[in-house]
């Protein structure tokens, strides 16, 4: 055990707002969209049902319907669930929008930027001593760990790569909690 006091901190990553959608808008163009309050359609055939997610154009205001249950027996559904569709549930427009499936199969992908922050203690670091923090994140918000650190620190991304050794790749998009030591400034 070393002798060296270190100082833990804990980080979070937390959404603000639901991001937009990366999705080509069939009238004008523009790849931009988004769910506004959160709405779901349900349609029903027969004993069957069509579950839509509303998305509506930044640019031109268009709705459009991303495909999250297609042709389904009404029998298959879990009655919560049903009923969280047809009353617009904000917790189930986040399941459903954060669902990788949903994404590839709609063929979209979430635009992030602006719609999250991160949340540090006032703690000031002491240069003297390594300090250690531990990054979480409420929401899949991919962001890369050196602009974080750097936006977190208030140090350059070159300064950031020099003092913090973590266990993960830098340089590369995460979405899943990670921690890392900032070690004493020259």
């Amino acid at each position: 055990m070393s002798s060296q006091p270190h100082i833990v901190l804990s980080w979070v990553v937390r959404r603000t707002r639901l991001p937009l959608l990366s999705l080509r808008c069939v009238d004008c163009g523009s790849e931009s969209a988004t769910t506004g309050e959160g709405r779901f359609r349900v349609n029903a055939n027969a004993k069957r049902l069509d579950v839509w997610l509303l998305v509506r154009c930044v640019s031109c205001d268009r709705t459009s319907k991303l495909t999250v249950h297609e042709r389904v027996p009404v029998r298959s559904f879990d009655p919560a669930e049903l009923h969280g569709y047809r009353v617009n549930d904000p917790e189930l427009v986040v399941s459903r929008l954060f669902d990788p499936l949903l994404a590839r199969r709609n063929r979209f992908t979430l635009d992030w930027e602006g719609a999250w922050r991160l949340d540090t203690p006032s703690a000031r670091l002491d240069d003297a001593w390594p300090t250690q923090v531990e990054v979480t994140f409420e929401d899949p918000v991919p962001v890369r760990p050196d602009r974080l650190i750097a936006q977190g620190l208030g140090l350059s991304r070159n300064e950031v790569l020099r003092r913090v050794k973590c266990d993960i790749p830098l340089r590369r998009p995460t979405s899943a909690g990670f921690t890392f030591t900032v070690m004493a400034g020259d």
